[in-house]
This record gives structure tokens, C-alpha cells and sequence, in this order.
């Protein structure tokens, strides 16, 4: 079994979820170790919801899954890449495709991405 340094961190790791055909990074979130478990076992990425205390599927409310494809682990094994099939076309629960949709121009911050779906259809 892969053992991942979660003491370190205090019991959750950086989960970086990456497009898996164009390498686009699509989110940050964080894992425990029964989302890395959970993750494992069902081949969709799962992570640890800070806000709510809970764990939390990606896609359980939107539809908006992610499906694994490949699993890195970093040279300290605290941090993991997740190389993921995006169902829906959008990552981000505000509507976007990656969570990195702004940017900072002239000290200022700008969307820079189009949004693929309106979150207020999506969350009710």
C-alpha cells in the first residue's frame, strides 16, 4: 500500500487535479487519508472539504466528476498530482473550466477564461 506523509501536514495533503490530455491545471484541493482511500478505490477523485469538515466527490452535486487517470506523488510524499478526465468541461464551481481562470495585469486582477457554466443553474 502507498504511504503518503499525512502527519506532516497535519492529516491533509495538497491535491493538484491537472487535466490529463493537455496538461492544464484545473484545481488545488486537499485530501485525508480516507479521500486518497476513497479515491483509490472508486477511480474518481474525492477530497477533503475544509468548509464542511467532510469529505467531499468531486462532481456529486454538479455532475461535474473527475475521473483518474494517473496518480503522481511528490519527492516527500505530501503533496500528490491528480491527472483526471474532467466530466462537464468545467473544474471550478464557479462555472469555469480550470480555478485558475484570473490572472494579475497591471496589479490588478482579470478573468481570463470564459465561463462554461452558470453556478447558480448548477447549485441550487
Amino acid at each position: 500500500m502507498v504511504k503518503l506523509d499525512f502527519e506532516k501536514t497535519n492529516g491533509l495533503i495538497p491535491a493538484i487535479a491537472q487535466d490529463a490530455e493537455t496538461g492544464e491545471v484545473l484545481m488545488l484541493a486537499y485530501m485525508n487519508q480516507a479521500a486518497f482511500h476513497e479515491t483509490l478505490a472508486s477511480g474518481k477523485a474525492t477530497y477533503y472539504s475544509r468548509s464542511r469538515n467532510a469529505l467531499w466527490k468531486k462532481g456529486e452535486t454538479s455532475g461535474h466528476v473527475q475521473h483518474v487517470r494517473e496518480i503522481r506523488v511528490d519527492c516527500d510524499h505530501d503533496t500528490i498530482l491528480l491527472k483526471v478526465e474532467q466530466v462537464g468541461g468545467a473544474a471550478c464551481h464557479k462555472g469555469y473550466k480550470s480555478c485558475f481562470f484570473s490572472m494579475i495585469d497591471e496589479n490588478e486582477l482579470k478573468i481570463v477564461e470564459e465561463r462554461v457554466f452558470d453556478p447558480k443553474k448548477v447549485y441550487k
